[in-house]
């Protein structure tokens, strides 16, 4: 009974993962043998050298690919196999931030963080326009909410994209180097107000970085070297 419960608890469940990229003579392997367990409302690191496969992780974690050799289970679905429409399903899930914020430059900062509810289909826009109203509120933003993000300074446009990947409470979010492109202050300020929001909401996060300015907010750090999992 007590390993069905700590089964539950786990939001990701990685076992024996390999990955390849190219075919034929060019085929690669970049991840090797991979097995990581992350509970629910745990934050963690995850740290390596550039070109270690961590980026490539994320991807397959968030279901932006589809595994191909292991098992990739998130909030108990299990993605090796998986059809694309069970991948665009499983998205749903997930919030992402990535470095370079990926905002739309001909959307204000409501409409973008808007768009983090409009992809799920099922609020209203009523609904819509309150829950992104109350989130950049959240994250200090209330006056800058009609600004375009050409506007917005790199550490504003960040927090909108952390207003975006939260707005639809994910039961996990994966950031891909989020402080890489921020000053000191505004990189520290965007992963404490990750990690009170993801508190609040308990949140599972999983963050690549290689900033080790943060690495006190992580409850576990896990690190990759040529494809591996070398802790964690």
């Amino acid at each position: 009974m007590k390993s069905t419960t700590e089964d539950q608890n786990q939001v990701i469940v990685i076992s024996h993962l390999n990955h390849y990229f190219g075919q034929g003579q060019i085929k690669q392997q970049v991840l090797f043998d991979i097995n990581l367990q992350v509970k629910s409302g745990e934050i963690v690191l995850m740290t390596g050298p550039s070109g270690s496969g961590k980026t490539t992780l994320l991807t397959l974690i968030g279901a932006l690919r589809s595994p191909h050799d292991g098992s990739v289970k998130i909030l108990g679905k299990e993605l090796w196999g998986a059809s694309s429409q069970e991948l665009v399903e499983a998205r749903k899930s997930n919030g992402y931030i990535f470095q370079a914020h990926n905002l739309h430059r001909s959307l204000t900062a409501m409409q973008n963080v808007a768009m983090g509810l409009e992809v799920h289909g099922n609020f209203d826009k009523t609904t819509i326009h309150e829950k992104s109203m109350a989130m950049l509120e959240e994250v200090g933003l209330s006056e800058r909410m009609s600004y375009y993000p050409d506007s917005l300074s790199g550490g504003q446009k960040q927090r909108v994209a952390i207003a975006r990947a939260l707005v639809s409470r994910p039961s996990l979010v994966l950031a891909d180097e989020p402080t890489a492109a921020l000053d000191s202050k505004s990189g520290r300020d965007v992963v404490d107000l990750m990690q009170k929001l993801a508190r609040e909401q308990k949140t599972t996060i999983i963050l690549v970085t290689h900033d080790s300015r943060i690495l006190d907010i992580a409850d576990r750090i896990v690190s990759l070297e040529d494809g591996r999992l070398i802790k964690g």
